[in-house]
């Protein structure tokens, strides 16, 4: 409730210094990782190689920044902590920023909410330190320090004790600055980090760190995700590099099959900068929607790079939102790729699904234990000879047991396309040497053996063909008696008829039909008896969300899985020598055949050096 009386006029009157720099910490500093990030930055930019990071109690009590940068002068030190000054811009262009920090918002705030203390030297000049504390600032001091500055903060929103309530316990905070901490380690692998928690004093612990990596951008990019993500994801990703008029996207997307089931995997820098961008996450999760279940997340690592002047990062004072001069070619350009990469990657599955299996395969005893009873290789010879001796019987057991082994077809066959013993483990997926349970193909590789789900990988194979048919030939469309009238906004109904002409392709067909209404006039065939309203209200809604829509795609692409899953080789169903390896041959030729529909792997392979270690051969 207003507690001004209409007839009295309140004085407009200027806010002091301290009031002001308060006000913007409570945009720029939202908690000690956002301090971290700024202080973090501002170290970046100086052109530092090593930068440590040290804190206490989450980064309420005490946070320290140090790096070998290029240092501050001593008659610049006040002029740092003054607001809106910075070195970074002269202010003529705000469209062309080539630095992470440019606003001259971060030192002051922070100094107006906690206690900020800054030593620096600049090369050829004496150190020099200045301390300011709830606003209030000090006298420039000398001070002892090799080049490069170090800023540390204590008892952060002590001036504001209301913000420290809002904070979240000591490890919530640890660990939002230690992501901080990576993200940024992401955006630049050729800069040393280390994150230190000095919690209850002395040299403390070493929680993260990073050396520089060497070699071209993409080794040191690949070794510094390895570090962070672990070698899980650099060994299931896939490299991306693509440009498409003026914009260029590089970095890691992993496979399919190496999904997570929330989005903390998802890392989108943007000309070097962390940022959480709608438009780019839309087009991260357009990329892989084919791909995956709506349950699981892709993993990735990417980063666009464009001339400053097509981006605007002066959107939000945390700069970590940006606007795009043209929306749409970044997202086309992330999607295109990652779906480009994710093609040329064929057959693959990632590599977890192996160490899984063999994982679910290991016993609870130790494995130290099972060595004691290897006292030596036998030779071939001689495990042949041994193998009736110790299952009798085994080739009694009759069909009511499906793990028969067949001999392949080609070792009777004389046809040219029959793949010989020598080239057969050649092959990627290997030959084919058995079927379990009517539903598991088991073959044989060069260095292991691969176990096929049949049902899973026809699936995904009969899918991949009915979506190129469907492509070649176009949607069909099915024109509706009686036009279905959806009411609007006018603003939705402009943004809807936009994209008037790419639906029409994929078999919805709309016209305007005054005011804000839009008339329905054909859906597409294969969808049925369908709720048009319905359908067209939430494309709407995507494209108010996410600038693009994918429903009437993902639901065409839903009645093709479904007529792939009834089309495909069943469960339970025996397979032939000849048969099996079709199937293999055709998974190693096709796209996207090392996972189902749903994300899920198709086959499993296992080294044969993995299996000889559950027997405790190695």
């Amino acid at each position: 409730m207003n507690t001004y009386s209409r007839n009295i006029r309140p004085d407009i009157r200027q806010l002091d210094d301290a009031a002001i720099n308060r006000i913007a910490a409570g945009e720029v500093v939202e908690r000690p990782a956002s301090a971290v990030k700024e202080l973090m930055e501002n170290a970046i930019d100086a052109g530092a190689r090593r930068i440590d990071v040290a804190i206490a109690e989450g980064g309420k009590s005490l946070i320290r920044v140090a790096d070998d940068g290029c240092g501050i002068a001593p008659d610049q030190l006040p002029l740092a902590l003054a607001r809106h000054a910075t070195s970074k811009i002269d202010g003529d262009n705000l469209l062309d920023i080539h630095t992470f920090g440019f606003r001259g918002e971060a030192l002051p705030s922070l100094g107006a909410v906690g206690r900020l203390t800054i030593t620096s030297r600049a090369h050829g000049q004496d150190g020099a330190r200045i301390a300011v504390s709830g606003g209030q600032m000090g006298k420039v001091a000398p001070a002892a320090l090799n080049t490069g500055t170090v800023v540390e903060l204590r008892d952060l929103f002590h001036a504001t004790p209301a913000r420290l309530k809002f904070l979240r316990s000591d490890r919530a905070e640890t660990q939002a600055i230690t992501d901080v901490v990576k993200r940024l380690a992401m955006a630049e692998p050729f800069i040393s980090f280390s994150l230190r928690d000095v919690s209850g004093g002395g040299e403390g612990r070493v929680s993260f760190r990073a050396d520089a990596e060497t070699g071209d951008m993409f080794d040191a990019l690949r070794g510094r995700l390895a570090r962070i993500l672990g070698a899980d994801f650099a060994q299931n990703a896939l490299p991306i590099d693509a440009q498409r008029e003026g914009l260029h996207l590089t970095g890691y997307a992993a496979l399919p099959t190496y999904s997570r089931g929330s989005a903390v995997a998802q890392f989108l820098f943007v000309n070097g900068r962390p940022v959480r961008d709608k438009l780019l996450v839309g087009a991260l999760r357009g990329a892989y929607h084919d791909f995956l279940s709506r349950d699981r997340h892709p993993a990735a690592a990417l980063f666009l790079d464009c001339d400053p002047k097509l981006v605007d990062v002066n959107v939000h004072p945390a700069k970590s939102e940006v606007r795009f001069r043209d929306p749409g070619l970044a997202r086309g350009l992330i999607v295109s790729a990652l779906r480009h990469a994710l093609a040329e990657a064929g057959h693959r599955a990632s590599s977890t699904v192996a160490n899984a299996t063999l994982g679910a395969f290991r016993s609870e005893s130790d494995e130290n234990s099972l060595r004691m009873y290897q006292t030596g290789a036998s030779p071939p010879g001689a495990r042949a000879a041994a193998y009736p001796a110790q299952a009798p019987g085994f080739a009694e057991l009759g069909a009511e047991y499906s793990a028969r082994v067949e001999p392949p077809t080609w070792a009777h066959s004389s046809t040219d396309d029959a793949p010989s013993e020598s080239t057969a483990d050649g092959l990627p997926l290997g030959a084919a040497r058995a079927q379990l349970h009517e539903n598991y193909i088991v073959a044989q590789t060069a260095d292991g053996m691969v176990i096929v789900d049949q049902h899973a990988a026809h699936e995904r194979l009969v899918y991949e063909k009915l979506k190129r048919q469907l492509a070649e030939s176009g949607v069909a469309a099915q024109a509706l008696l009686i036009p279905e009238i959806v009411e609007m906004s006018e603003n939705d109904s402009a943004r809807l008829l936009e994209h008037a002409e790419d639906l029409a392709r994929l078999g919805l067909v709309i016209e305007p039909f005054g005011g804000g209404a839009v008339a329905v006039r054909e859906t597409p065939a294969l969808l049925g008896n369908i709720d048009a309203r319905a359908m067209v209200l939430d494309i709407v809604d995507e494209l108010t969300d996410q600038g693009e829509s994918l429903s009437v795609q993902a639901r065409l692409e839903a009645i093709l899985s479904r007529v792939a899953c009834h089309g495909s080789v069943r469960s339970g169903r025996r397979m032939g020598a000849d048969e099996m390896n079709a199937l293999l041959r055709e998974m190693e030729a096709t796209p996207h055949s090392g996972q189902c529909n749903h994300g899920r792997p198709t086959y499993v392979e296992l080294k044969l050096a993995d299996i000889e270690r559950l027997f405790g051969r190695s």
